[in-house]
Order: C-alpha cells, then structure tokens, then sequence
C-alpha cells in the first residue's frame, strides 16, 4: 500500500451492508380474506420460487421489518400501534411475502403471504389464551401456519395440520419444567418441534426426536431453534450465542465466550442448511458456516429484534451509512489542524494510526467536523503483548490466545478513548489491515489479533464493523483467514464504481482473497473528483 493511503489511514465500512430497504414504513394492508378453522384451504398461489442467494428478514417487536441481501420488503406495523407486541416471523415459500406473529396470536401478512386466520379470531366471547404466543411456522406450500404458546399450546390454520401440542401429552397435574420459546417444522409440513427454554424438545406429527439440552444445565436458556433443509436435524441457540446441533444438523461455529452487550433474540438457517444466522437484540447478525453476511440494523432501534427468517434475496447490497454513490473523505491524525473540505457525505475519521499508539489529538475536532456522517476507523499494527498498564481481560472466546487478546484489548482501548473525547461511538467502525512492517510473518497470528479485535467491538455492542484493506495485500497479512464482515476497499483504480463491482473478482484473479462480506465502500484516486485538496477520496458502492 502506498504512503499516502497510509497516512490517510483506511477505514472499514461495515455497514449493515444491506440494510436493505427495511423498516419500519407504511403497512401494505393486511389482505381482508376470510379466517378460515385449522382444516380449510384457500386456491391463493405462493408465487414462484426465487433464486438464491439465502438472505434474510429481521423483525422487531413493534412489526419494524429489515430486509437484506436482496429479500424484499413487502411492509411492516413499524407505524401501527399494537395491541400486542409482534413476537416472531415466518415467509412464504417463494419469499414474496412473510407473516408476522403477535403474543396474542394476530396475525398480520405482507406481499403474497395470504391471511388464513389468527387466534382472536377463533376464540370464544370472553375467552383468553392460557399462554402467550411466542413463536410461529409455515407450511412449505405456504398455504398454511402454526403459532405456539409458551405453554406449549399449538395453533393451526390453513393447510397447517394439527399433529399435536404440550398440553395434549402432560398428564394431569403434570407442568413444563420449562416455557416453550420457538418451533420449526419439516420440510414436508407433516411434523412440527417445539423447543422450551431449557432446550426440552416436543416433537410431533413426522418430526423425530434427534436430542435435546433438557437434562443440561445450561449457562444461558435457549432463544430459539432452527431445522435442517431435509429435517434430519435441528439446532438450539441460547441466549449468550451458544449453539447445540443434534442430528444431521452442524456446529458451525456460535458466539459462546463472547461477552456480549445484547443478548441473543434469534437464528435462522441458510436455505441448504450449510450454515446459520445469529441475532441480538439490538440487530447485529453473526453469520456461521455458508451463511452470507449481508448487514445488520442501524445502532439505535425503536424496539428490540425478536425474530429471523431466511428469504430468498438477489444479493443486492443496500442501504448502510452513506448513499449509494456519495463521494467524501477519510482523515486521521495527519490532517489535524488543517482546514477539512465541506464537502461530500462520507466522513471516516481516524481514532489511533497504530495498536495503542498514535491516537488522534483531533478526534473531537474531526468528529465534529463529520457530524450525522461519521464512521471511525482504527489502524491496526501487530504484536502479542499488552502494553504496561493496559489491564483488559480477554474474553473466553480468545482460548488464550495471546494475539486475539491484544486484538481484543485494542480495540477496547480505542472505544475508552473515543467515549473519553465525547465521540459519538454508534456508528460504523472500521479495522483498518494493510501492509505494514509491524504485521507477523505467522498469518495464523495475525488472524488471531484480527478476530480478537473483531470480539472487541462487539462486545461493546457495536452493530456494523468491517474492514479495510487492499485486494493484494489481505493475503500477505491473513492467508486465507475470510471474516464475514463488510468491505472498505483501498484504492487501486481511480474508477470507484468500477472498484465497487470487480474489487472481489480483481483480487481472485491475483491470487488473493477478501473478507467474505460486501464492497461497500472504496477509496479511489482523488485528483478525478477532488483534484489537489491532499485527501482520501472515497466513494458509497
């Protein structure tokens, strides 16, 4: 990398890239077809099936729906007042649509999702439920739905069958040990698992029992469940990120050890069941095995994320912190004290140019200068030894890794030091990895202190962090080490939008590989644009 791209020091987008359309917007009115009893069918048509890739619908407890990788938005209540607040979400089979679920079992269909009825609706004058909705699943035709209750209670409508429910089995007097949390189905829609908070599994109709946590203590409960393509297996997710696999289903990773800021609402499954999506509370999706990243909510949500569904997406990669196609700027501590341009949405400003070292005396300043724009960046440098004084425990998922542990401690020190200059720490971060001196010759090594500081930001809760680096140099520094995360990529053509789109391509063609998430954001040659004002130009894929 060049001299100049390193005192303009780089930064890392990871914007949610994808926020895709989303939220929180005007409801596509609830189509006003009849409720219909649990054995009904409706002649409504699912629509065809989209290509991959699996992306994926988030939703919060107020309807709020983010879409991303392409999966469509088709509405949402994000502007409804609620009875009851939304509790999950599930989508038809060609991704057209989607069903959202309340605690007191309404429901509420978008785009080609048909209604076939909710539980106000079957229930009798004066009736309540025993126990709150908390969870809901399709039919694969798409025709019909199940909701179930935290007491194990199951709802069918639709071509959804009844194939049993909690209390149907207890005996009399008998009590869960534990509140059902979550369902899936199978692939045929003949069966059904419920998963308590204790990982208790309930299978009914063609669903077969692979294992259940229910006789482990657990250190967090279980949130939620998702089930293979083909039904041979399942996985549970805890609250903390754990994750159990039983039958075909495979572990590919989880945030266990990991401290982190939100808890964990929901998972998904990738459309071939070769990986899975995590998220918090607050939005931030971890991806494992083939599961793609394609972003997560902005920092600051009107309501808690409660529920996920895989979707059927085109990979568009849309929405994040800076329109697509704004210009602007990148700065560090070498541009401290000279006048910065009043130009351009992007403003990416520098918080150290070095691992605990060289830190900003212009942060404040700079940040004030980037406003409503600013994202932040750290310039990483390697080594494996804290320095004197610096007394940051490194989280369990570093297994004693002296690496990960100063990553992790580094980037730690760079939010103490933003919050200290009163610097709006919400906001997209970046990592800043290129060629430097400092950097192992163990590329193993250099991974470690990469995902330490990785662990870092998110256990400060930080949404969106990606990386910035250079599509010849990434190899040099993380051998085939790929984290799904966002891209910010350094320049090597002055045509930005042409680095947007053959960034990934250009690098494989040299032998070399990225991060696995998106381009979202590219430095290019300045002087096209922005000619003589000595800055980093950068341009919004």
């Amino acid at each position: 990398m060049t001299r100049r791209q390193r005192l303009a020091g780089p930064r890392r987008l990871l914007l949610a890239a994808a926020l895709a359309a989303a939220v929180l917007s005007a409801l596509i009115g609830v189509p006003a077809a009849a409720q219909l009893d649990a054995t009904s069918t409706t002649t409504t048509t699912a629509g065809p099936v989209l290509p991959s890739p699996s992306a994926y619908w988030l939703v919060a407890s107020d309807g709020g729906i983010f879409a991303f990788g392409g999966a469509g938005f088709y509405g949402s209540t994000g502007s409804l007042h609620l009875n009851k607040p939304i509790v999950g979400l599930a989508g038809t089979p060609g991704s057209q649509g989607y069903w959202l679920d309340a605690a007191d079992g309404g429901i509420f269909a978008f785009g080609n999702a048909p209604f076939l009825g909710s539980v106000p609706g079957v229930l009798k004058t004066g009736q309540s439920l025993d126990a709150p909705i908390v969870g809901m699943a399709a039919t694969s035709s798409g025709l019909g739905y199940w909701m179930v209750a935290s007491d194990g209670g199951i709802f069918a409508f639709g071509n959804a069958g009844y194939y049993g429910s909690v209390p149907g089995v207890l005996k009399a007097g008998q009590a869960l040990n534990a509140p059902i949390v979550g369902m899936a189905a199978t692939p045929d829609g003949k069966g059904y698992w419920l998963v308590a908070s204790d990982g208790g599994i309930f299978a009914f109709g063609d669903a077969t029992f692979y294992g259940s946590t229910g006789s482990t203590t657990l250190d967090k409960p279980i949130v939620g469940m998702a089930a293979t393509a083909d039904g041979l297996g399942y996985w549970f997710v805890a609250s903390d990120g754990g994750i159990f696999a039983f039958g075909d289903a495979k572990f590919d990773g989880s945030l266990g050890g990991v401290p982190l800021k939100y808890p964990i609402a929901s998972m998904a499954a990738t459309s071939d069941g070769g990986g899975y999506w995590l998220v918090d509370t607050n939005g931030a999706v971890s991806p494992f095995g083939d599961a793609e990243y394609w972003g997560s909510t902005p920092q600051v949500l009107n309501k808690p994320v409660v529920g996920m569904a895989e979707a059927a997406g085109t990979g568009a990669v849309t929405g994040g912190s800076y329109p697509s196609g704004s210009y602007g700027y990148d700065i560090s501590n070498y541009q401290c004290n000279k006048a910065l341009p009043d130009n351009g949405a992007i403003r990416i400003v520098e918080i150290e140019g070095g691992s605990f070292g060289m830190t900003n005396p212009c942060l404040a300043t700079e940040a004030n200068w980037a406003g409503g724009g600013l994202n932040l960046y750290v310039y990483l440098t390697y080594a494996n030894t804290l320095p004197s004084g610096v007394n940051i425990a490194p989280p369990a998922a570093c297994n004693g890794d002296t690496s990960c542990a100063y990553g992790y401690a580094d980037t730690e020190d760079a939010f103490n030091k933003a919050t200290n200059a009163s610097v709006a720490t919400g906001v997209t971060w970046w990592l800043d990895v290129e060629s430097d001196p400092s950097w192992s010759s163990n590329t193993h090594e250099n991974d470690e202190m990469i995902e330490g500081a990785l662990l870092g930001l998110k256990s400060e809760g930080i949404n969106n962090v990606g990386i910035y680096t250079s599509p010849l140099t990434w190899n040099g520094i993380a051998g085939d080490f790929q984290p799904a995360v966002p891209i910010w990529l350094a320049w090597y053509t002055d045509d930005p939008q042409s680095n947007c789109t053959t960034g990934i391509s250009y690098a494989a063609a040299h032998g070399n590989n990225l991060p696995s998430g998106p381009i979202v954001i590219t430095q290019y040659t300045d002087d096209v644009t922005y000619a003589g004002n000595g800055f980093d130009g950068d341009y919004a894929c």
